[in-house]
């Protein structure tokens, strides 16, 4: 079980409820946001590192995490790669078509237990997506937290998230972000190498920093590994694992994952508490 609290299930979990799409953003030439409001009017609610299923119609659903500003219950918005028939049929998707939407669902990502530390956001790829509720939430309580450090990989400048936004951020006298790439396709005046390289000159307390790690699984890793040899302590280290969720509730046992169940025990969880599932194999 997860150590920290979850918001209640949906008072019917199984029961897709109408959105329509207001505006389709894309991000990259694989990825795209979608911004939606509930048909029936109203707002929705959740907290940063939550997921919803998304329903399209005569396809299926698939579960994606929240990109949006928790502050804003108006517009629900979801960020994504167009990996398989139901991502792909929701990019086809167009301003006024409905989407069905079961949700939220799990953990999240525990801002307010980093109040008074240095907070760290590293992110990976489009995992910067899952991470962008909460480095909202941290901005709109600034005073609270000490430094806030965004570290950011990407494989090429042309495989960056959310450029504008991340531009806008390093601009601010309150954060420090770092971006570096795998390999570089043209012009670039940044870092070159994995992201793991920038922890280690992040501008952070390692002693009284919380981090929050986002993207692909061997990356994760590699990050925590990386935050501990800085001094980050492991109990302080927090990451956003995505597995084979199916129906968001704990009823199909598809995301079962050792003792926990993904969509229900996660998908944010501490890392000194699945450290030791993450090096076996196949599980």
């Amino acid at each position: 079980m997860n150590a920290h609290a979850r918001n209640p299930a949906p008072a019917d979990p199984m029961m897709p409820h109408p959105f329509r799409i207001e505006r389709v953003r894309r991000e990259l030439s694989d990825t795209f946001t979608m911004e939606m409001v509930p048909q029936s009017g109203g707002g929705f609610r959740f907290r940063p590192g939550q997921f919803n299923m998304l329903y399209v119609f005569g396809v299926g659903e698939i579960p994606i995490s929240i990109s949006g500003d928790p502050g804003d219950g108006a517009v629900l918005v979801h960020t994504t790669r167009a990996v398989g028939a139901v991502s792909q049929a929701l990019d086809n998707l167009k301003a006024g078509d409905i989407v069905g939407v079961r949700g939220p669902f799990g953990s999240y990502w525990p801002v307010e237990q980093a109040f008074g530390h240095d907070l760290v956001f590293v992110a990976g790829g489009v995992g910067l997506a899952p991470l962008r509720p909460a480095i909202y939430q941290a901005m709109a309580n600034r005073e609270r937290f000490g430094k806030v450090v965004v570290l950011y990989g990407a494989r090429t400048p042309a495989d960056i998230l959310f450029r504008k936004e991340l531009e806008k951020w390093r601009g601010r006298f309150d954060m420090n972000v770092m971006v570096t790439v795998d390999r570089v396709a043209g012009k670039w005046n940044s870092d070159v190498g994995v992201v793991t390289n920038l922890v280690a000159k992040g501008g952070f307390d390692p002693l009284h920093a919380t981090a929050f790690v986002c993207g692909p699984e061997v990356m994760m890793r590699y990050v925590a590994l990386a935050l501990e040899k800085r001094g980050v302590a492991l109990s302080s280290v927090w990451l956003s694992m995505e597995r084979n969720m199916k129906c968001g509730c704990g009823l199909c046992g598809h995301c079962q994952w050792g003792s926990d169940f993904v969509c229900k025990d996660g998908p944010v969880f501490r890392y000194d508490q699945i450290a030791d599932r993450l090096s076996v194999r196949e599980l």
